[in-house]
């Protein structure tokens, strides 16, 4: 026991590496910047203000993101979704997998569930014991289920999922603006280092020109690492960008869910706008703000076309958790499946009301 908990110790240690790395190259950009920069080589005072201006806001914005990514915990399933103390002991007990599916069933007979595994049955995790909900899936660095996961981010030390997502693609839009500004704003000091005053001699650099001083050095490494951190930025950001307007994860972008009538990469797509609204939240004040706005609850979520299962649409069910009744799903998560009404149509099977979105992707 005393090994492995120390060897526990000794990952999460390590696991902060990436996040002290990137915020000491953040500290040594804030002061090569700020100092070597505006303050001892722009000899204009209103470019010096016009720049810290422009440089701080982008700093706060960017590490206020990115802060917020790392601290925000993964969301795991509820208790909702925990097999009962009757179930679980039967299905620890039973050795037959496929009793085990009819156990699973019974169970996930009330609950909101319309993906499957590979070969169709539930999706069940045996590390932490509860059946996944949709897009809920397992991680081995965090060791728990991650409601809408989409990835495990080392740089964030922090499963990437639906209580964080908004912050990581805003952390991933601003860095790539605070690295964008400081190769801007460098580049005609870098220029004029790297070409006019290389010699370390005074007299060899043109009047009218930057003295050969230390800062020539922040200011060079200052435009590489800014331009080098921005080009790999920028394909990340653009493919999050892209999975935010199909409205799909990254795994799901690799492994297409599962449905009951079988794969569909575009399953959870409502279109261009319901897509963002579902990240980023209705009001666009908020948009741009590491402030939590996202729709829904983790648990459920509205689909493009669902297949419902007729067992789901038996009313007389005692045991039911309640997880269907409108009311225990989140009012913005409402609000999605109410705004798709316009563009779909209703479908009345046995007293059951199912709204069918079948608005085109764009």
């Amino acid at each position: 026991m005393a090994p492995s908990h120390v060897l526990r110790c000794c990952q999460r240690g390590l696991s902060w590496i990436p996040v002290i790395f990137i915020n000491l190259v953040v500290c040594w950009s804030y002061y090569a910047y700020v100092m070597e920069l505006c303050i001892y080589t722009i000899p204009n005072p209103e470019e010096q203000v016009i720049y810290l201006v422009v440089f701080h806001l982008c700093f706060i914005m960017f590490m206020w993101s990115y802060w917020k990514t790392i601290v925000s915990r993964p969301t795991n399933p509820s208790k909702e979704f925990c097999l009962p103390k009757a179930e679980k002991e039967q299905y620890e007990k039973e050795e037959v997998a496929e009793v085990q599916q009819e156990i699973l069933k019974k169970v996930s007979k009330g609950l909101p569930i319309y993906t499957r595994t590979g070969g169709g049955a539930i999706r069940y995790c045996d590390r932490c014991q509860v059946i996944k909900p949709d897009r809920c899936h397992h991680c081995s660095t965090c060791d728990q289920c991650v409601l809408k996961m989409d990835h495990h981010c080392p740089w964030v030390n922090n499963c990437v999922g639906f209580s964080n997502y908004k912050f990581f693609v805003l952390f991933l839009g601003y860095s790539m603006i605070y690295c964008l500004f400081i190769a801007a704003t460098v580049l005609q000091y870098f220029i004029k280092f790297w070409t006019l005053c290389r010699r370390r001699a005074a007299e060899n650099c043109p009047q009218n020109q930057l003295p050969d001083t230390h800062a020539k050095f922040h200011v060079l490494f200052l435009f590489f690492v800014a331009t080098m951190f921005f080009i790999s930025i920028l394909s990340l950001f653009t493919y999050h960008l892209w999975l935010v307007a199909k409205n799909r994860t990254t795994i799901e972008a690799f492994r297409a869910p599962v449905f009951r009538n079988g794969p569909d990469k575009h399953g959870f797509t409502l279109g261009f706008k319901k897509n963002v609204k579902e990240v980023f939240g209705d009001q666009k004040r908020y948009w741009l703000l590491p402030i939590y706005t996202s729709l829904g609850d983790g648990h459920t979520f509205p689909t493009r076309l669902v297949n419902i299962d007729p067992e789901q649409l038996i009313g007389d069910q005692p045991n039911s958790k309640g997880a269907l009744d409108g009311e225990s799903m989140s009012n913005s998560h409402n609000h999605l499946l109410d705004n798709s009404a316009a563009d779909g149509k209703q479908h009345t099977d046995g007293g059951a009301t199912v709204t069918v979105t079948v608005e085109n992707e764009s």
